[in-house]
């Protein structure tokens, strides 16, 4: 994990100060809140639609316990004992006081943390897989690359306003398990046919009003251009990005009007004056970075499976198939502690909970975890012989629900309970979700199916790329839902598909039992949700949706959804 220096902290302590100062100046008149509002949104800090939110940057999802226990004591003493793991890795304080954020801020210096560009038109927070550094399909380690970009993008002077918030993912893994196409920049971490080890750059990606799959603007960049590209390529969107609509002004909407190939020339020309200049990678630095990612010592164990022979807890077994996962080194395993308990809000941890997991993590691993996009936490170096007694410490804090990758498995943002931008309340939709699939055996039957929630057209949640994907809409100042289908994620990334016209809120866990019936009634042994949907086609899902209503209406609607 990468360790903080002089420098760092001298960063850090002049940006407290300087925020503090600005906090005071606007308190006191000399600064309107209208100049106060970019700089704060850097510092991530947002008026919401009861109170303060402040947005705490996790780069790149690694957190130490130390820094989680910080998390912790913030909640208790300046919120409401709890916080909100992102998509972004980041985590969200819903009820801070405004005069108090500068005193936040200095708290989360003490142990390397920050809020620096979590909000604002500018490169936001580096995200990766929550399982870099251990799965086995791992080419290469992903997280130096995400501090070389971190560090590179902090206060960037030319990139500080933007036409818009401007996101990076890195993969290292043959799957794809950081969203890097739905990006504004997703690097797939490869190595050429001289062993050589690059990227693969995609641009153009990204979800919102206007979700589109990222495109491949070169094949092969060599590591040592990491940055000089992608000083590049952000100077091309910098020069002609849309300022005249907050809609229009994502890299995806120019990369779609000038086309990816007259795109790429522009930066390949940008590049032209830039490459093998003062922003090159050397190895030296590439080292130096890396070494704060050497792997921890490790034991020399053996993957004993006969430790799990003739176990008969039914839910044990369920959390061992569906939230312990492969690790790179004989022995281990990576586990995903879930934070989807029936009943509560997806990514939602209290302190007690947080408190309980830096010392799970102390114990069971290396003082490490991992935030996902998911918004489930990664504890990523267990012994596979510590499985029983983990589960153990985690089943009365509410973290050992057996569902990872399961319907009730949601991303969910906190929708129109908090956020200004929201046209509807996403959080009791999640919870009349899980009510409605609480049976854990049926769960697991149905094998793999995303679910994903999204307040407004943001997609903070990632509706999208979701099997099911539903979207708050307003209509009349009511609440109404809209369902997609066939979205996914990973190396064959897809958006989904509007099935048509928006539903009540009532009646939106019903129609999502009207979808598995369809898939229950059509699979074939083995097939998944996504896979089953391919094969089927929408028709048939649509069908039973909207059974019984009026379908020169659903036909209409899903025209005019598609234009």
């Amino acid at each position: 994990m990468y360790r903080y220096d002089a420098v760092d902290h001298k960063l850090l302590k002049e940006r407290v100060a300087q925020h503090r100062g600005q906090i005071e100046r606007n308190l006191t008149g000399l600064l309107s809140d209208e100049e106060l509002r970019p700089i704060r949104l850097q510092n991530g800090l947002y008026i919401e639609r009861h109170a303060p939110m402040l947005r705490v940057a996790v780069p790149y999802g690694q957190l130490s316990s130390n820094q989680l226990r910080k998390l912790a004591e913030i909640s208790r003493r300046y919120d409401r004992r709890s916080g909100h793991f992102t998509t972004r890795h980041n985590m969200q304080f819903n009820w801070p006081g405004f005069k108090e954020t500068p005193d936040i801020l200095e708290e989360l210096s003490t142990v390397d943390m920050h809020a620096i560009q979590s909000s604002g038109s500018c490169i936001r927070n580096i995200t990766t897989d929550p399982f870099a550094g251990v799965a086995p399909d791992e080419r290469e380690d992903p997280r130096p690359y995400c501090e070389i970009l971190r560090q590179w993008s902090t206060f960037h002077p030319e990139f500080t306003f933007l036409p818009r918030k401007f996101k990076i993912a890195v993969s290292g893994s043959a799957d794809d398990r950081a969203v890097i196409r739905l990006h504004d920049l997703g690097l797939e971490a490869i190595k050429n046919d001289a062993g050589e080890t690059g990227f693969r750059v995609f641009s153009g990606g990204g979800m919102g009003r206007a979700p589109m799959i990222g495109q491949v603007v070169r094949e092969f960049l060599p590591r040592k251009h990491l940055l000089s590209y992608a000083e590049a390529l952000l100077r091309v969107y910098n020069r002609h990005g849309r300022r005249d609509s907050l809609y229009k002004a994502r890299i995806k909407i120019l990369v779609a009007a000038l086309g990816v190939g007259e795109f790429t020339r522009q930066v390949e020309s940008e590049w032209a004056y830039l490459k093998d200049g003062p922003s090159t990678l050397t190895d030296a630095e590439f080292e130096r970075i890396s070494r704060h990612f050497a792997p921890p010592p490790y034991e020399n164990l053996t993957d004993d499976v006969s430790l799990f022979t003739g176990e008969t807890e039914e839910a044990f077994t369920s959390w061992i198939e569906n939230n312990v996962f492969p690790h790179k080194v004989p022995g281990y395993a990576a586990v995903v502690v879930s934070l989807k308990a029936p009943g509560h809000p997806p990514g939602d941890i209290t302190d007690v909970q947080m408190d309980a997991l830096a010392d799970i993590a102390d114990r069971f691993g290396f003082g490490e975890l991992r935030v996902g996009h998911e918004q489930n936490l990664v504890l990523s170096d267990v012994r596979r012989r510590d499985l029983p007694s983990l589960r153990e410490a985690l089943f009365p804090l509410g973290l050992a629900t057996p569902t990872v990758g399961l319907l009730t498995d949601m991303i969910c943002c906190p929708g129109g309970d908090y956020c200004n931008l929201a046209n509807a309340r996403s959080l009791p939709l999640a919870k009349a979700i899980q009510e409605k699939f609480d049976d854990p055996r049926r769960l697991c039957a149905l094998g793999k199916i995303s679910l994903n929630i999204s307040g407004c057209m943001n997609s903070c949640a990632h509706h999208h790329v979701a099997n099911i994907g539903i979207l708050g809409v307003d209509k009349n100042d009511k609440e109404y839902y809209q369902v997609s289908l066939g979205g996914r994620q990973g190396n064959r990334a897809k958006i989904g598909r509007v099935i048509g016209p928006a539903f009540p809120p009532g009646e939106i866990p019903g129609v999502v039992e009207s979808l598995i019936e369809v898939f229950i009634e059509n699979r074939r042994p083995s097939e998944t949700f996504i896979d089953a949907f391919e094969r089927l086609g929408v028709e048939p899902f649509r069908a039973r949706a909207y059974k019984g209503r009026d379908k020169s209406k659903l036909a209409q609607t899903d025209e005019m959804s598609h234009a």
